[in-house]
């Protein structure tokens, strides 16, 4: 049986496995059926794809709008890293799916600007389907407007070439777009509940995601706030791709 490979980019121990214990909980992955590779570490190869059935990217505290000559050398390494496999995934349309840092990085990749214009406070936003997602196997059947949980700096600045806008939102218009069949990027966390968002607030309060005296109310934004729609992609994704 192929597994599913997830690829982590958080340095903070703390924020990276509460991360990859969402991914297999709300995509409802085995644990028996799952690689993990924290590449951040930079104790990777490059990946030989045919071991794996899909790829699963989650976020980072890396801001890829940062100049080069500002970027570390670890987030140099890590999107020197992506730019290789997104060179093997796209060709061959392999099954992928990038949150947030993924989803920045492939926009890169394919050419698209990232930058603070659309960025968003950590909090729920509301998504609005486009009629390209009442026809994919991630999201029909699923209600026209739901709400997903963000929290970003920078986002793409347009739709990638060649790429379908399948969910869009008021304050930051490119919130999941696909790419051929089955390579995916969302904005927003899939994989995100209360929980996991008021952990990152604590872990990230002083990274500039916002000011270290509003962490107990954007705690209260979040309080009570149920995302199962955005939960029920990455747990169709997960299936989806299954082998």
């Amino acid at each position: 049986m192929k597994k599913f490979l997830i690829l982590q980019m958080r340095p903070e121990d703390e924020a990276s496995e509460a991360e990859f214990q969402a991914i297999t909980q709300k995509g409802q992955i085995s644990l028996d059926n799952v690689e993990r590779i924290r590449v951040e570490q930079l104790k990777i190869n490059d990946i030989d794809l045919s071991h794996y059935c899909a790829i699963i990217a989650g976020g980072s505290p890396f801001d890829i709008s940062k100049p080069s000559h500002q970027k570390s050398l670890v987030q140099q390494e890590v999107e020197s890293f992506f730019y290789r496999l997104f060179d093997q995934l796209i060709p061959q349309d392999f099954p992928f799916l990038g949150a947030c840092s993924g989803n920045g990085l492939l926009g890169s990749y394919l050419g698209t600007k990232i930058s603070s214009k659309y960025s968003e406070s950590i909090g729920p936003v509301e998504l609005k389907m486009t009629e390209h997602a009442q026809h994919d196997e991630l999201l029909t059947g699923l209600p026209e407007n739901f709400q997903a949980l963000v929290g970003h700096k920078e986002a793409c600045d347009e739709v990638p070439k060649d790429a379908t806008l399948l969910l869009t939102s008021s304050s930051c218009p490119v919130q999941m777009f696909r790419v051929k069949k089955n390579i995916y990027a969302t904005q927003f966390h899939p994989e995100a509940d209360e929980e996991q968002f008021s952990l990152r607030i604590e872990v990230y309060k002083h990274y500039g995601y916002f000011k270290s005296h509003e962490e107990e109310q954007l705690k209260s934004r979040i309080r009570g706030v149920k995302v199962p729609e955005s939960n029920e992609i990455l747990k169709r994704f997960a299936k989806k791709y299954k082998k």
